[in-house]
């Protein structure tokens, strides 16, 4: 793998991000591919296999949600892509402020520049709580 071929399968995950299309995510991972959402991954079990993974990506789908994603590719060493990345969420009922992460994504890629897994490590940004008047 190289930058530009990472910057295209980030763009591609975006995509699948903002549909939540099967086809769209099945198009980034490899068919046993592993998918770990969590920062703790030895606590939790990834998501094993590009159908388990579709499955549990579309129960979790945020294509309904408003957001944004930046981020900077890191390190890229053999198959291995290493990306920092900034998502925001807007407001909602639910949630009155602007939800946002940090994240670190470290993802193994095959030969055919599918991913064959993919960590993500993660930190929500502390809310900050409103002074109030005494």
């Amino acid at each position: 793998m190289d930058r530009p071929a990472v910057e295209q399968w980030i763009a591609a995950y975006r995509r699948a991000w903002a549909s939540d299309a099967p086809a769209d995510i099945a198009a980034l991972f490899t068919e046993d591919a592993t998918y770990s959402p969590y920062p703790w991954p030895r606590d939790r079990e990834p998501w094993r296999g590009r159908d388990v993974i579709i499955d549990k990506w579309t129960e979790r789908g945020d294509s309904g949600a408003g957001w944004r994603f930046d981020h900077e590719v890191l390190a890229v060493d053999g198959d291995t892509a290493v990306i920092e990345g900034w998502t925001y969420y807007d407001p909602t009922d639910a949630t009155p402020h602007e939800d946002a992460y940090a994240n670190i994504w470290v993802v193994r890629f095959a030969t055919d520049g599918r991913a064959r897994s993919f960590a993500e490590y993660w930190v929500q940004r502390p809310v900050r709580e409103e002074a109030t008047e005494a």
